[in-house]
């Protein structure tokens, strides 16, 4: 799949596309309605956390500060690299 290429996202059984106009995952789940809690955008708090179930995603910015758990990422600062499942609580 090439980078530029639109990613799937199915969050809570909720199936959207990921464009890279949406910056990080955080603005597409917003951009569809998808509610995740949140206090910042650049990985420092973790309040965003969800857990990762399917798929692969980067930090552009680089990793996150905030502790991350298995298969959990931050919203806030990754993208997708490929179609991707999570969930979020």
């Amino acid at each position: 799949m090439s980078a530029s290429a639109t990613k799937k996202v199915t969050a809570n059984n909720h199936q959207i596309d990921f464009q890279d106009q949406d910056k990080t995952l955080l603005n597409c789940l917003e951009k569809h309605d998808v509610e995740v809690h949140y206090h910042c955008r650049d990985g420092f708090c973790g309040a965003c956390r969800v857990t990762l179930k399917k798929g692969q995603v980067m930090y552009p910015q680089g990793e996150p500060l905030a502790f991350v758990g298995d298969n959990e990422i931050l919203p806030c600062c990754c993208i997708p690299v490929s179609n991707i499942e999570i969930e979020i609580d």
